[in-house]
């Protein structure tokens, strides 16, 4: 196998070049990233295609890291939280955050079968740049790639993990197809990685919070945008095959194939199976009980996107404030800053928005990916998409546009 590492594509309409903002100001990037110190690494694998072969292939996976004080800061650590809203999934090391209110160490996402490989390749990276304490209970994160990937092949190995982790930067973050996100399915569209933050004004402190997600939920029927029913709008392009034998997996056994698929308008994967990783990132100071109140509105975004917390879809969040919590050398006393709760409300609302968009950036990004068994999950038209929110009222002019 050559594993590819996540290079920038062309690029793409995010969603304020079509004209939906979710409300708010964004930074820079319009990424986690934009949170001074967080740095994000990718590593891709795709190879092979046609029939599934457990452990050959084809391959449609990867792994995705988040950094919160970048490689420099791996022994320093952050004040953490998390929040599941459904918890058929798994976040490695968060009996310890929630023990301790801290997380040391990055956070890494990939997909289920691949969880333990990634979390001993942390522990191996720190036992390397003798770390081996602090980095000895990782935080890995996985939702399930299993459609259009050689899941039980582990194609994961450890230098995919540890290769994502040195290769980790800031600036802008690739979406939709890469990293963890690869063979991942949103809302029947081909979805993955997405970002977004926000910044807000300095009357409400100035600070910025960024959201990644790594998409893998939801129902097609229930999708929607700014209000609007898109999946009502886009009933089409439901997920198929493009070869003569229909798909192994059990799970998909009322997939069709593609030549019916312009016929095709109710859903041909179960509905509600797949999972969303969610990791919200600040500068703001809060302490741990302040992270998990941002973890807990998570599920808001999600629910105005069209999810249900539903019973077969591992729906869990971390959140992480970069503010510096160790004491100084010579006392063991840390003094640490704590945002007053009564001016909670603007964070808490722009972890709902940037949420949401970083939803919509991991559908928007994606491309059309065909993978195991020739199955076929189809990219979100822009144009359609669009046209719906048209329809509705609801598309004012592009960012692009407005600029000039």
């Amino acid at each position: 196998m050559a594993p590819a590492q996540a290079k920038p594509a062309p690029a793409k309409a995010r969603a304020r070049d079509l004209g939906i903002t979710f409300g708010g100001e964004t930074g820079p990037l319009n990424a986690i990233t934009d949170v001074p110190g967080v740095l994000v690494g990718h590593t891709t694998l795709i190879t092979g295609e046609g029939r599934l072969v457990t452990g050959k292939g084809p391959v449609r996976t990867g792994v995705t890291a988040v950094l919160p004080r970048g490689r420099e800061g791996m022994a320093e650590p952050v004040f953490a939280a998390s929040y599941a809203l459904n918890g058929n999934g798994e976040m490695t090391g968060t009996t310890w955050v929630a023990e301790s209110g801290l997380l040391s160490g990055p956070v890494m996402v990939t997909n289920t079968s691949s969880v333990g490989v990634v979390r001993d390749a942390v522990v191996d990276w720190g036992a390397r740049h003798g770390l081996g304490w602090e980095l000895g209970l990782p935080v890995v994160a996985e939702t399930y790639d299993g459609v259009l990937s050689d899941i039980n092949g582990f194609h994961v190995k450890t230098e995919h993990a540890l290769r994502t982790i040195d290769g980790a930067s800031g600036g802008p973050v690739a979406e939709g197809n890469v990293g963890g996100g690869t063979g991942m399915i949103c809302h029947g569209f081909k979805g993955g990685i997405g970002t977004a933050s926000r910044k807000l004004p300095e009357a409400l402190g100035g600070y910025t919070l960024g959201v990644l997600v790594q998409c893998n939920y939801g129902s097609r029927r229930l999708f929607s945008v700014e209000g609007v029913p898109v999946g009502e709008e886009i009933r089409d392009l439901q997920p198929c095959y493009t070869g003569s034998e229909a798909p192994s997996s059990p799970l998909v056994r009322d997939m069709r194939p593609c030549a019916q698929s312009a016929s095709l308008t109710t859903s041909t994967i179960p509905e509600g199976m797949g999972s969303i990783i969610v990791l919200v990132a600040t500068d703001a100071p809060l302490l741990p009980h302040q992270l998990e109140r941002i973890a807990r509105r998570v599920p808001l975004a999600i629910g105005k996107m069209g999810g249900l917390g539903e019973n077969y879809s591992g729906d869990i969040f971390l959140a992480f404030s970069t503010q510096p919590v160790n004491p100084p050398a010579d006392s063991p006393v840390a003094r640490v800053s704590s945002l007053d709760n009564g001016h909670l409300n603007p964070l808490f609302e722009a972890t709902v928005q940037a949420t949401q968009e970083a939803i919509l950036h991991s559908m928007l990004a994606a491309d059309t990916l065909t993978g195991a068994d020739d199955i076929r999950v189809f990219s979100l038209p822009h144009d359609r998409l669009v046209e719906a929110m048209r329809k509705y009222g609801r598309h004012p002019a592009p960012a692009r546009a407005r600029a000039e």
